[in-house]
């Protein structure tokens, strides 16, 4: 594969993994990006055989998107229009009835909304910015009953759901009555001089680089591989298989099959729709973020950084707060997760006395908050050391629960630091 990019004196390291680890057959086009501090640690991308791609390719990072979703949250709540707490009502009066008067924003943030799948599909033409605005989404959502998963615990991953409805409390909120796609773009990435979208022109689709699923076949035989993470913690391939299929239902909308799939397309074209150039002016903030890892490490290097960045200011300090409070630990899906009030996610070391699954996710990258993406995508920020990381594949291993290839480079990095401390 053709690799580019440098990395800083102290972590050679971290090339020779990604070196090392990179496949023709596994990997098609992957971007690394870490920030340590404001300076930019390491910068690499690969490619196997597409000479178009480069560090300023656009990917769909699916839902790393959700902790963009977070931190335009924060925005508000820096700005005292916002508190996690309050009923999603107090900002959207018509969201009211079947159980929806005491959902609080925290609850939507946590994936505790009851929302996780819908009656209808979207299209791509309800999801532009002027159609939202006409509350295209907003109103359907407002009648839209509560469904709960069965069980002790009100957590169901809204893989799709949580960015419209995250969406609709933003833009009832914010002073110019923007949704988050003309926020993100208007506040902070065009201040910032990042490629971090939900929704992109002909000009930004023309540097997009697609996704491409890889065959099941060839993720469960890497799945066989002695050192394969589910290796390790003791989950046999058919097990991982079994519980990666619980994701992707909910992901895709399968999980209770009398309700509809999210968007309208996803079952003839799977999870490409998402690149699909209907949808690309489509605002999905939890699966269709279009970004580079230049893009979304700088961007977690202001999370990491207090909230600045190279002199620009994403968050203040009441808003980082907020972000990271209240950590509540609950089974979602398939596994424990541990959420701020914020939407965040929450990785401790420790997380290995929960079980195998739990040490799987957190074994590695301990103190990182943020999230990652179906098959492989992570965004992440660790405030201790000032960590700012991202890692974009554009081979969808939709097996990989644990998003394994990115952890590898998160761990690395941390020895890195370690080492340098």
């Amino acid at each position: 594969m053709r690799i580019s990019g440098e990395v800083k004196p102290g972590f050679e390291s971290v090339r020779d993994l990604f070196q090392r680890s990179l496949s023709p057959a596994r990997d098609k086009n992957v971007q690394l990006c870490v920030y340590v501090g404001e300076e930019r640690a390491v910068d690499l991308w690969a490619s196997s055989g597409d000479d178009r791609f480069s560090a300023d390719s656009l990917v769909n990072v699916f839902s790393s998107g959700k902790s963009i979703e977070s931190i335009l949250m924060g925005a508000l709540v820096d700005q005292g229009l916002l508190d996690f707490t309050q009923p999603v009502s107090t900002y959207w009066p018509e969201f009211v009835g079947d159980g929806k008067d005491a959902m609080t924003v925290a609850d939507v943030m946590r994936h505790e909304a009851g929302l996780a799948q819908l009656e209808v599909s979207l299209s791509a033409t309800q999801l532009e910015t002027s159609a939202l605005k006409q509350n295209s989404v907003g109103h359907i959502l407002e009648k839209h009953p509560l469904n709960f998963p069965e069980g002790s615990s009100p957590r169901e991953y809204h893989a799709v759901t949580r960015g419209w409805i995250v969406n609709e409390i933003f833009r009832r909120i914010e002073p110019g009555q923007r949704t988050m796609g003309e926020f993100l773009r208007e506040q902070i990435s065009e201040p910032l001089g990042i490629d971090v979208y939900f929704d992109i022109n002909a000009d930004e689709a023309d540097r997009l680089s697609r996704v491409q699923p890889r065959g099941l076949m060839s993720q469960l035989l890497d799945s066989f591989s002695p050192g394969s993470q589910a290796r390790r913690i003791g989950l046999t391939p058919v097990e991982l298989f079994k519980r990666a299929r619980r994701v992707l239902a909910a992901a895709s909308g399968n999980r209770r099959p009398a309700l509809a799939v999210p968007v309208k397309g996803i079952k003839t074209e799977g999870f490409g729709v998402f690149d699909s150039p209907e949808y690309l002016q489509a605002q999905i903030s939890s699966a269709g973020a279009k970004c580079s890892a230049r893009g979304l490490a700088k961007l977690a290097a202001a999370m990491a950084g207090g909230g600045e960045t190279q002199g620009h200011r994403v968050l203040g300090q009441l808003a980082l707060n907020a972000l990271h409070a209240e950590p509540v630990e609950r089974s979602m899906t398939i596994m424990e997760n541990r959420f701020t009030q914020g939407g965040l996610a929450q990785f401790k070391e420790s997380d290995a006395a929960i079980g195998p699954l739990e040490a799987g996710m957190s074994a590695g990258r301990g103190g990182f908050y943020g999230w990652l993406g179906l098959g492989g995508s992570v965004f992440q920020w660790h405030p201790e050391h000032r960590i700012g990381f991202a890692y974009v594949p554009t081979a969808l291993n939709p097996i990989d629960v644990f998003n394994e290839r990115g952890k590898s480079y998160q761990e690395e990095i941390l020895r890195c630091v370690a080492a340098m401390a």
